[in-house]
């Protein structure tokens, strides 16, 4: 019995140290996120459309790392929570900005790929993480 209950204390042990590696490489991959996104939006041709499109990509994608972080201080599960909807929200807002400036020519698919890609693997970090909070899954 006191080795099942030394196993167990172990294993919980090893759940938490994976969630807070699983935390911080999170957050070092949606800062990574946020610096090759002000380089794309940078790079941007500078007609007006693209500056204005870019500027709402800017405000969207940037979005997804400032209410993750505030998310983190938050007071109560309920908040916590809410941040983690405005990060998925931002990060839907954010793929679409990135197709506009594709389908209209601004930018190739080719640079634009890899954002979507991302974008679609942190909105589903987000969503889930938003199931498991509210005990939906």
């Amino acid at each position: 019995m006191r080795e099942n209950t030394l196993k167990n204390k172990k294993s919980k042990i090893k759940m938490q140290n994976d969630k807070v590696k699983f935390k911080n490489e999170f957050k070092k991959r949606l800062y990574m996120f946020t610096l090759k996104l002000i380089e794309f939006i940078d790079k941007l041709p500078k007609d007006n459309v693209s500056r204005r499109i870019g500027d709402q990509l800017l405000r969207s994608g940037t979005s997804i790392i400032a209410n993750h972080t505030e998310g983190q201080a938050a007071s109560s599960k309920k908040d916590f929570t809410n941040f983690f909807n405005y990060s998925l929200k931002s990060a839907n807002e954010s793929k679409l900005w990135i197709a506009l400036l594709r389908d209209s020519g601004r930018v190739t698919a080719s640079d634009t790929s890899w954002f979507l890609k991302e974008l679609d693997e942190i909105a589903n970090i987000f969503g889930s993480s938003i199931l498991t909070l509210r005990g939906k899954r």
